[in-house]
């Protein structure tokens, strides 16, 4: 048998169908995890006076839980909109990160894909789709897989906002049963896989320790300096690592 009959059965076994089915399996296990966030935030937007309309529309065209529930919570505390954007952009910078990281695999791809998976870009998916993509196998359709994730995630989480909200108009107190230690939790879980190095953690620990000390600070203020100075110490010491690595400054 040649070479080419031998690529054949493993091109049909990566079809499109098949890639994408396993983007949304693989994800599974964090939708289940997105139950609790969709459901606070849909409680939080009704406590924080939003229509119905309002709040499944952020949730819609926003689709990003963290900058959702710090948007509610600066709307119900009456802050400027000026402040609300800067906050919800400092704290989706992470997505640069996300981006560069999957640039080198998606960028051959045509604008029309491109666009929408840059949309359907979240913290899950992007756990899961970066270990699909840096996986060495002859797969030409690896964007259907985080089509596939992208998907489950942006209708599961819909699906829980809006759950959210009928609970919240039902029951008002419903923000108050604690779920919101799932986010950290979820949060926590995805990140420690990628602490793989001395500058990682040490932006991991700062910005963690950072977010303790300035928690206090009016309209979310304090998560963007822990943001900011956890970037900051790890390129430090990821610039310090290689100092030391090339024997030290010339």
């Amino acid at each position: 048998m040649s070479s080419h009959e031998q690529y054949i059965p493993i091109t049909q076994d990566y079809s499109p169908a098949r890639e994408f089915a396993r983007g949304a399996r693989d994800t599974i296990p964090l939708l289940l995890g997105a139950l609790p966030f969709g459901m606070i935030y849909g409680t939080l937007a009704v406590t924080a006076g939003l229509s119905r309309a309002a709040a499944i529309g952020m949730s819609a065209l926003v689709f990003a839980g963290s900058a959702q529930f710090i948007a509610v919570g600066l709307i119900a505390a009456g802050t400027p909109v000026l402040v609300i954007i800067g906050t919800t952009f400092i704290v989706n910078l992470r997505h640069l990160l996300y981006s560069t990281t999957l640039l080198p695999h998606l960028k051959k791809l045509p604008l029309f894909w491109r666009m929408p998976l840059a949309f359907w870009l979240t913290d899950e998916t992007f756990a899961v789709s970066v270990h699909r993509w840096m996986a060495e196998d002859p797969s030409p359709n690896k964007h259907w897989y985080q089509l596939g994730s992208s998907l489950a995630m942006y209708l599961n989480w819909q699906f829980w906002c809006f759950m959210g909200l009928v609970l919240g108009e039902s029951l008002p107190r419903a923000a108050e049963w604690g779920l919101d230690v799932a986010m950290p939790v979820t949060f926590i879980g995805m990140t420690i896989p990628f602490v793989k190095n001395l500058p990682m953690l040490v932006c991991v620990l700062t910005a963690s320790f950072c977010a303790l000390v300035f928690n206090g600070l009016p309209y979310k203020a304090g998560l963007m300096i822990a943001c900011t100075l956890g970037i900051l110490a790890g390129l430090i010491s990821e610039r310090l690592r290689r100092t030391a690595g090339n024997g030290g400054p010339t």
